[in-house]
């Protein structure tokens, strides 16, 4: 009687379906053909399949046009729908229907937030793009006590996070240098910026998750409790589930921060005294630095934002056909901590050796430091140069190959970096948490260089062209593997099996028998072209 009476349930699920797929492709009984995207066949009833789910929130066919590209502006990708989620069941059920569609269609899922992947890793090619942020909720929790924490949405943006969180005092530990980014984004690849030296990345400061896993499972993970999915998660690419929800670790927020420049002329005398820095207990809360190469007028333009320390020295220093090193550097404070503050950066400076009369400081509000990008973001959109292809590379370099990596990308590879910055500093492996998915150097210390340009047309010149940029890059990686550099990169992008297995390494093993588990049709995060949906004929593949 259970086997006849499951059968008779699975019969009628599948009419259901059949019904479903049967009426979608009679002509007058949906209105689904008006999308900008190329509609087939094929697609109708799919279309209706989705548009029949029961959801608080909604789906979108017509309107997918931003969800066809992100922040690298590289890929055009239309998917075939939008959902809007607003609640986390309406994720499972998107998720369990496409899962239950199977093979019958080429659905695949990708979680978007702010869409600030590089190489189309928050797209999904006609598949269902679920937009994150939907699901923000107004019902911040903030936990006060010996461990404070918050509890925001997957969705949520970090900057929201610290407004709420700075009403009590508090806010989180480790940051990106861009904080109008979601939760789940960041979460899903590390979140570096100049803290993770001190505190870890962010994905070292997440007590807790809740996570919507490829087979539409709703499950609460952390360090005790399914900690096998709470690790593959944090650092893994969305490959393993969709996180909804985070418990994030607070601390205390300070009021006010002194905010430090000085330059450097020699590359080792720079990367020993960042190393220095990254190792003193009580020294600066934030370090991180940044190459330039023949810029003209470098100090002069920090004169907007800084104040010398030498008026006269700094406007007798030149910049241009050199390639100068900045120390970028910061000191929390309270109002009432002033002047011990200023004995204590005084003190931390004297053991630099960096060119004296390039000292440039300010002292700003916390949050206007820590929201230092989205004011350069606001001048770029004013111009119409946000919104432009961003060839960015990101690398983790070995501290034993930094020199060599130097020497020849800055003084070689590299004629001018006018077209964006360079960022380079170094962390301590001790911080991060080694059970996750991100993949990093093998060794104590290891440095972040991130090429950040932006291909905006020059009518006079070809350097600043995504094609010359592209080939820069390549040349920097070509370096990288010629000179047998342990390099990894960070917001990895990849097209071939091999260069996937080469960069988990000893861990590939591990990574794909987690995705097997948690995603078995592989149809989460598509954009990573990592593995390719499962089919009825084959397992699931890499691509």
């Amino acid at each position: 009687m259970g086997v006849t009476s499951s059968l008779r349930r699975n019969n009628k699920s599948f009419l259901r379906i059949f019904m479903v797929l049967v009426l979608s492709c009679i002509p007058g009984r949906t209105n689904l053909c008006s999308n900008n995207s190329v509609t087939t066949p094929i697609d109708l009833p799919i279309r209706s399949s989705l548009d029949s789910l029961d959801l608080e929130g909604y789906i979108s066919f017509n309107d997918v046009h931003n969800a066809s590209k992100d922040f690298g502006n590289r890929y055009q990708l239309p998917p075939l729908a939008v959902l809007h989620p607003r609640s986390v069941s309406d994720i499972s059920t998107m998720v369990r229907h496409i899962v239950h569609l199977g093979s019958t269609s080429n659905l695949t899922v990708a979680a978007r937030g702010h869409g600030h992947s590089l190489q189309g890793q928050a797209l999904a090619h006609q598949g269902v793009v679920i937009n994150m942020e939907s699901l923000r909720s107004l019902d911040i929790k903030i936990h006060k006590g010996k461990q404070p924490y918050v509890d925001v949405s997957g969705g949520e943006s970090w900057i929201n996070i610290l407004r709420e969180t700075l009403k009590y005092g508090l806010s989180p530990k480790s940051w990106t240098d861009y904080l109008h980014l979601t939760v789940g984004g960041t979460l899903s690849n590390a979140g570096i910026s100049g803290q993770a030296f001190k505190y870890g990345p962010q994905i070292n400061n997440v007590y807790q998750l809740e996570i919507v896993t490829g087979k539409g499972e709703v499950m609460t993970c952390s360090e005790k409790q399914n900690s096998e999915l709470f690790h593959s998660v944090l650092g893994g690419l969305g490959q393993f589930g969709i996180i909804t929800r985070a418990r994030i670790a607070l601390g205390p927020a300070p009021h006010m921060v002194k905010w430090i420049r000085v330059l450097y002329s020699d590359f080792s005398v720079f990367s020993r005294d960042q190393e220095h820095l990254i190792t003193k207990k009580n020294g600066f809360d934030y370090v991180e630095g940044f190459v330039t190469v023949n810029r003209t007028d470098l100090l002069d333009n920090w004169r907007s934002s800084f104040s010398p320390n030498d008026s006269t020295g700094a406007s007798q220093f030149k910049s241009e056909g050199k390639t100068l090193y900045c120390l970028e550097v910061v000191k929390y404070y309270n109002l009432e901590e002033a002047n011990s503050m200023h004995q204590e950066v005084e003190q931390l400076l004297s053991e630099l050796s960096y060119i004296q009369s390039t000292l440039f400081s300010s002292e700003v509000p916390y949050i206007e430091f820590l929201d230092r990008v989205h004011i350069a973001e606001i001048k770029l959109r004013a111009k119409g140069l946000w919104e432009v292809p961003h060839p960015w590379l990101n690398l983790l370099i070995p501290k034993s190959s930094i020199f060599e990596f130097a020497t020849e990308v800055f003084n070689n590879i590299l004629t001018s970096n006018n077209n964006g910055p360079i960022l380079i500093y170094p962390v301590n492996q001790s911080k991060w948490n080694k059970h996750t998915s991100l993949i990093t150097p093998d060794e104590d210390i290891f440095y972040l260089v991130a090429f950040l340009p932006s291909a905006v047309p020059n009518p006079n010149s070809g350097t600043n062209n995504l094609e010359y940029l592209l080939r820069q890059n390549q040349k920097v990686l070509n370096f990288c593997a010629e000179a047998n550099i342990n390099v990894k990169q960070y917001l990895p992008h990849y097209e071939t099996q091999r260069e996937w297995r080469s960069h988990f390494g000893n861990r590939w093993e591990t990574f794909a028998k987690r995705k097997h588990v948690y995603d078995p049709l592989a149809i989460l995060a598509p954009g990573h072209r990592i593995f390719q949906k499962a089919t009825q004929l084959s397992p699931i593949q890499l691509l």
